[in-house]
């Protein structure tokens, strides 16, 4: 991957920078469940799967930066090839394991009398309770995220590029929606293995149930997302100019194939 032109070199800072942050935003704001039904004001979905009865799409907030990821990890992919989404995905995991441990030692800090109770007129009587209560995930939470995240992105680059071999500079959206609908269904199964089935001693029915609940979530985004991945690409290629944004693309395939 090399970065000669400033502005290929901007662009990858630039492009870096959201990645991680949505990726570390994701974990944090992940501690909250949320109805999708009630959200969008239907009908809450009753349905059954695995023989598990009364399920619903009720799912982690952090779906809502996923999209984003999503678009992220294709376009670095377009530009920058395997090495790029690669290294910022190995960045990202780092930085995650770093927050964790920050936030965890936070949580042992002696609090001050007077903030332990500042917010009880709000409905929060203990606001140490509360602080270690949504960012106190369980071991294998963290584990099983981290697995995932890593998982699924090497197995994103992965596709993309195999679907790239064959179809060339042609059908953005079949390698781009293809590499992200196989990476997605793993990464949903593999949180859910490692953080509840091993960690929390879940039924596999549910893990499973619960899996393609959000895998169907996932999809329906990834393919409604195209669009924005095409004019998302349409800005990029206005910024660098056909020529460059054309010679990193050709870069991009070319150092896959390398030694």
């Amino acid at each position: 991957m090399k970065l000669e032109h400033p502005k290929s070199q901007l662009l990858f800072i630039v492009l870096g920078g959201i990645f991680i942050t949505n990726a570390l935003l994701a974990e944090f704001i992940g501690v909250k469940i949320f109805s999708l039904e009630s959200t969008l004001g239907i009908a809450v979905f009753d349905f059954s799967l695995f023989g598990r009865d009364h399920l619903s799409f009720n799912m982690t907030a952090g779906v809502l930066l996923w999209p984003v990821v999503f678009v992220l990890t294709d376009i670095i992919n377009e530009y920058y090839g395997m090495r790029g989404v690669k290294l910022l995905s190995w960045m990202a995991a780092a930085l995650i394991g770093y927050a964790f441990i920050m936030v965890w030692l936070s949580m042992g800090l002696s609090p001050a009398e007077f903030w332990i109770g500042s917010r009880a007129s709000y409905g929060v009587p203990d606001m140490q309770a509360a602080f270690s209560s949504i960012f106190g995930q369980g071991l294998w939470i963290i584990i099983g995220s981290l697995i995932a995240f890593l998982v699924g992105q090497l197995v994103d680059v992965f596709v993309f590029h195999r679907i790239r071999k064959l179809t060339g500079e042609r059908m953005i959206w079949l390698r781009a929606t293809g590499s992200t609908l196989v990476s997605q269904c793993i990464d949903s199964f593999v949180v859910l293995f490692v953080a509840f089935y091993i960690g929390a001693d879940w039924d596999l029915s549910l893990v499973l149930a619960i899996g393609v609940v959000n895998y169907t979530y996932k999809f329906v985004v990834a393919v409604l997302m195209t669009p924005v991945l095409y004019g998302v690409h349409a800005l990029i290629n206005r910024y660098l100019g056909l020529p460059l944004a054309r010679r990193m693309m050709q870069a991009a395939e070319a150092s896959e194939t390398m030694p």
